[in-house]
């Protein structure tokens, strides 16, 4: 139980830091304070970047939109998951069937290849959330689905079946609230794909565009001149790698005491 706490405190702690670092920036992250991929001095802790742009400041608020938008995408994803798995696990029905084969039929589609398709045709943001909800609705579905099936046969259900409980109010009031650990372990697994959707496409160009402050557009601007400032491409990959690392640290914590 400790560890799970300590696990989720520092995924909450890192997900704020992305979130508010801004607020913590020295400098504007648009500010040019000195020469291109300078390396750190006492004005720029980490150095600067491809235009002379305080590294620190940019790593502090690159993860805002980021995060921001990530969230939006696994709640998304997660609530669609956990509705359509409900409804699929609960019965054997038809519409169960077709849900299943839905979220079989999109499982069946590369992921990135997928969010390049949206990207193309979908604003960066916009398109991170389409992927998202394409690639992890279905895996929640699923999950989800297992669980309510396990459910459909256990005391609580029956004993809540005696008291003339029924349909969507037996679900909501029974069934939901003993996967919560289940849904938000997934819910953090569904966060860490859309970071990497997010991280992916800003690479390949389709994300955050200059000037904006963003850790996977930092790599690709300042990898050309890493040599000569190497903080400039390992600061915000070491972000990305904190973020993501603790919350599926978490998640998997989250998911072993649901089990």
């Amino acid at each position: 139980m400790t560890r799970t706490i300590t696990a989720c405190g520092l995924a909450i702690t890192a997900v704020c830091a992305a979130v508010l670092g801004w607020l913590l920036a020295p400098h504007l992250p648009t500010e040019v304070i000195g020469m291109p991929h300078a390396s750190p001095d006492g004005r720029a802790l980490l150095g600067t970047d491809a235009l002379g742009r305080d590294v620190l400041s940019r790593v502090l608020a690159g993860g805002r939109g980021l995060v921001l938008t990530s969230l939006l995408a696994a709640l998304l994803a997660a609530s669609l998951g956990a509705a359509g798995g409900l409804l699929a696990g609960w019965s054997d029905a038809w519409p169960s069937r077709l849900l299943t084969a839905l979220a079989d039929v999109l499982l069946a589609m590369p992921l990135l290849l997928v969010a390049l398709v949206l990207a193309v045709s979908l604003p960066g943001d916009a398109a991170v959330v389409a992927a998202t909800v394409c690639g992890g609705t279905p895996l929640t579905l699923r999950v989800v689905r297992d669980a309510t099936r396990s459910a459909r046969g256990s005391g609580y259900v029956e004993a809540a079946r005696c008291r003339g409980e029924r349909g969507a109010v037996l679900l909501v009031r029974e069934v939901l609230p003993s996967m919560a650990g289940l849904i938000s372990a997934d819910l953090g697994m569904r966060f860490v794909v859309a970071v990497q959707i997010a991280a992916a496409l800003s690479l390949l160009g389709f994300g955050a565009q200059p000037p904006a402050a963003d850790w996977a557009l930092m790599i690709r601007e300042n990898l050309p001149g890493s040599g000569l400032n190497p903080a400039g491409v390992i600061a915000p990959a070491l972000a990305l790698a904190v973020l993501t690392a603790g919350v599926a640290a978490a998640a998997a914590l989250l998911d072993r005491r649901s089990a």
